[in-house]
């Protein structure tokens, strides 16, 4: 007779056996896949990053793009912008760089890194013009920028100027005080709360604050000045105001050289209907991990604030 606990001793261990390779299968599997993934991205991101490559068969114009508010991030960073113009002006078959203006402004201290670098520029590559083409607006530290320029070019209706400074805030002492809350600020130095929105503001404070926007706006004034020079044909009570014109009204008050496109520019000053990109862009890489960083950003978010 047959031992029915020998067979149910067997049974047991041809599942647990089956299991295993099971979980073996999977788990190999599981790697093959990820493998692949692996190869294919890295295969992928090789390909992206060789595509970057700016062809040099022909003279052509070089493009370079000032796009979006300044600051230290991507597209607005004045590093980024130098990156590009430095290969453009590598480059020996550009005939001239045209830096494409379109930011509402942003930090003045990008604006003045950006200013003293085309300076510069310019006077490493004297042979090759550089010149600013407005698309929709180059206002305030946008146009600090471009007066360092050969030229400055526009649409007709691109927005220009905005020549001024400006910090802003919220003051909210008497809905506070309606509301019987307290405010309790605690600071080591006399003036470290200064412009605290929950707090009433100190005439010295505020004195201090105007002191600090009236030596940036003579900054930026100085560069117009310097950057433009007798082509400025406005009053500088209205120049300097911090309003912004058309850019067919710019070219009256000698804030532009004169109206046109990008093509328009490459075929008039540099003989060329070929423009090239040479703005820097992202790697494959460092794309990448901006998406997960996002996506991780908004996975954290549902699981812990919702």
């Amino acid at each position: 007779m047959t031992d029915p606990h020998a067979e149910s001793s067997l049974l047991a261990q041809l599942s647990k056996s089956l299991l295993r390779e099971q979980r073996t299968t999977r788990r190999w599997n599981l790697f093959l896949r990820l493998t692949w993934l692996v190869v294919f991205l890295a295969i992928f991101g090789l390909l992206y990053n060789q595509s970057d490559g700016h062809p040099v068969s022909g003279p052509h114009a070089a493009v370079v793009d000032l796009n979006g508010v300044m600051g230290v991030d991507y597209g607005g960073s004045a590093d980024v912008v130098v990156d590009g113009l430095e290969k453009a002006f590598a480059s020996k078959n550009a005939r001239g760089i045209i830096l494409r203006l379109n930011s509402p402004g942003g930090s003045p201290v990008q604006a003045g890194i950006l200013n003293d670098e085309i300076q510069r520029l310019r006077k490493k590559y004297p042979e090759k013009p550089l010149v600013g083409v407005v698309t929709e607006v180059c206002a305030s530290g946008c146009y600090y920028a471009a007066v360092a320029l050969d030229k400055i070019y526009a649409d007709k209706s691109s927005i220009v100027g905005s020549i001024g400074v400006r910090m802003d805030g919220f003051g909210f002492v008497d809905a506070i005080e309606k509301l019987g809350i307290e405010r309790r600020l605690l600071t080591a130095g006399r003036d470290k709360g200064i412009l605290d929105p929950f707090s009433p503001v100190k005439e010295g404070q505020r004195e201090h604050a105007q002191k600090l926007l009236n030596r940036v706006h003579r900054q930026f004034i100085d560069a117009v000045e310097e950057g433009r020079g007798s082509r400025l044909h406005g009053e500088p009570d209205l120049l300097f105001s911090g309003l912004f014109w058309t850019g067919e009204e710019a070219v009256e008050l000698g804030l532009v050289d004169d109206l046109g496109s990008p093509r328009e520019v490459a075929r008039t000053l540099m003989d060329s209907d070929e423009l090239i990109e040479y703005t820097p862009e992202q790697d494959f890489w460092e794309r990448m991990g901006v998406e997960f960083d996002t996506a991780l950003g908004r996975a954290v978010s549902r699981i812990f604030f919702r």
